[in-house]
């Protein structure tokens, strides 16, 4: 698994994934007690966490956080704010109306989104077929404007794929994911405050006693790759925790938990780190 992994990892940097200015992180925090979490799940990966309050990063290593990698349905979050901003829709409570048509192939078989929605229930239940409708009616001049705009990872928007991050070549690392959401959560990002405000309250996927959760989790196929996130940021009463968890595995050794890994390798990490006491 770990050679394989070396070599895809390898693969990207020569195809020119990193073709673009890396801004490095400064004097980041190792969190050497990490791994274990995903070598219990099988998978290799990483995870990012950006301590607001202290101005520190926090990192499970050193090099592949750096590696860019189709963003896959955490794109969403951008995708909506493009969206509200182009006016493609009013808000969150739009319905998209069904068509049908879904390539079960590429998105397998998922009958509880074929039915008209909200925009807002599609991001939850990550309903491709929604935001594909979206991306039909902003033109793709306009996705590489704003993708320029936001410095969203290598701004790649395919001319042959409508579905470019998910299967084209838009790549993000997970660095730049934190420094994205970072932005967002600041409202620093060229949109209007009530539209990053509806994406925020849209990303709320967890209320706990002390802590608030939003985030998007994303699951495609690169190179023979399953590639696994959760991006988003922790609310405490005091501070505020950027985060961004990849995880990779060979597709052909998927285990039945990749995709609740994601996740459970992310909660476990808060929880060595007692970010939600």
């Amino acid at each position: 698994m770990k050679a394989f992994l070396l070599f895809y990892l390898l693969s990207m940097s020569l195809n020119g994934a990193i073709a673009q200015q890396i801004d490095k992180i400064t004097q980041p925090t190792f969190m050497a007690h990490s791994q274990k979490y995903f070598e219990s799940c099988g998978v290799e990966g990483s995870l990012v966490i950006y301590d607001m309050g202290n101005s520190e990063w926090l990192v499970s290593d050193t090099v592949n956080i750096y590696v860019p990698t189709l963003p896959a349905s955490t794109f969403k979050i951008a995708n909506l704010l493009i969206a509200l901003a182009e006016k493609v829709i009013d808000d969150e409570e739009e319905v998209i109306h069904y068509k049908g048509g879904i390539d079960t192939s590429r998105y397998g078989y998922r009958p509880g989104t074929y039915r008209d929605m909200t925009v807002s229930e599609a991001f939850e239940a990550s309903a491709v077929w929604v935001f594909l409708d979206l991306a039909n009616k902003i033109k793709k001049d306009t996705y590489t404007q704003y993708l320029d705009k936001i410095q969203y990872g290598n701004g790649i928007v395919d001319d042959e794929e409508i579905d470019f991050w998910n299967y084209g070549k838009l790549l993000i690392s997970p660095v730049d994911q934190c420094k994205f959401i970072a932005k967002l959560y600041n409202y620093n990002l060229p949109f209007s405050k009530s539209d990053i405000a509806i994406v925020k309250d849209v990303m709320l996927t967890e209320i706990g006693k002390n802590y608030r959760i939003h985030g998007k989790t994303g699951w495609t196929t690169e190179k023979e790759m399953n590639i696994g996130w959760w991006v988003g940021y922790v609310e405490t009463k005091n501070n505020v925790y950027i985060f961004a968890t990849r995880i990779m595995q060979d597709k052909n050794n998927l285990s039945k938990d990749f995709g609740r890994c994601r996740i459970l390798i992310t909660e476990r990490i808060f929880e060595d780190l007692r970010l939600l006491d």
